[in-house]
């Protein structure tokens, strides 16, 4: 079977592979918080972000929003930086997550896939957070599918498996697009194809270190790249 054979469904991961967060949540902390390292800061605070989902997914925490995950992540990384975080302040820090920049080439990337595949956002993001992403960055989604439809994130099987079925598809018809190897070999055990997108300045010219697998159907530099590959 070919990297593309019977592939209909385009599931793409959000924070890092479509959209630049660091830029966007450097900004605003910045703005917000301008006695602290902005840089390091929002680091921090995305370094926090993938054990609290796991801390979810494992039963130690009942299930709640990513918001309120981030909210609670973000009250740990302010103590951990000496400063003082009000509710109005956590609250506009939080929802910048929600209109953080895209990618150069991730809206008309988006778009030129939608031509020949199916194109779903498939994120540990609400529908809403999501929705309103897309419309700050003009993302052509076909469908937007965020971690309040299952209670689940990823890497939970609900998360892939359950885009699948609402696509009524079978997995081996969805390629997981994603920059996180972990995202895409999670993909695969599931059934999923998968695509490894660089973004090499995503941690905002720290050192990244994932670059991707053999095990991976398709490398690309970025979606104009991915569209050229699969064809579109």
């Amino acid at each position: 079977m070919s990297a593309t054979t019977g592939v209909r469904v385009l599931a793409f991961d959000t924070f890092g592979t479509v959209t630049d967060w660091f830029t966007g949540i450097s900004g605003a902390v910045g703005a917000e918080l301008p006695a602290v390292d902005a840089a390091e800061f929002t680091r921090e605070w995305r370094r926090r972000y993938g054990p609290i989902l796991a801390r979810v997914e494992a039963g130690d925490l009942g299930w709640r929003g990513l918001d309120d995950l981030q909210t609670e992540t973000l009250a740990d990384v302010a103590s951990e930086f000496g400063v003082t975080v009000d509710d109005d302040t956590a609250r506009r820090l939080v929802r910048a997550w929600r209109i953080i920049p895209g990618w150069p080439d991730a809206a008309p990337g988006l778009r030129r896939l939608a031509t020949g595949f199916t194109v779903c956002a498939l994120s540990n993001g609400s529908v809403a957070l999501l929705t309103e992403m897309a419309k700050h960055n003009d993302f052509a989604w076909d469908f937007i599918g965020g971690s309040d439809l299952w209670h689940h994130y990823k890497p939970a099987r609900e998360t892939y498996c359950g885009l699948a079925e609402l696509m009524e598809a079978e997995p081996h018809e969805v390629m997981m697009v994603a920059t996180h190897q972990t995202d895409l070999d999670a993909a695969r055990s599931y059934g999923l194809r998968s695509a490894f997108v660089e973004r090499p300045d995503e941690w905002g010219g720290a050192p990244k270190d994932d670059a991707g697998s053999a095990d991976n159907d398709l490398h690309a530099t970025d979606l104009l790249d991915l569209a050229a590959q699969l064809g579109v």
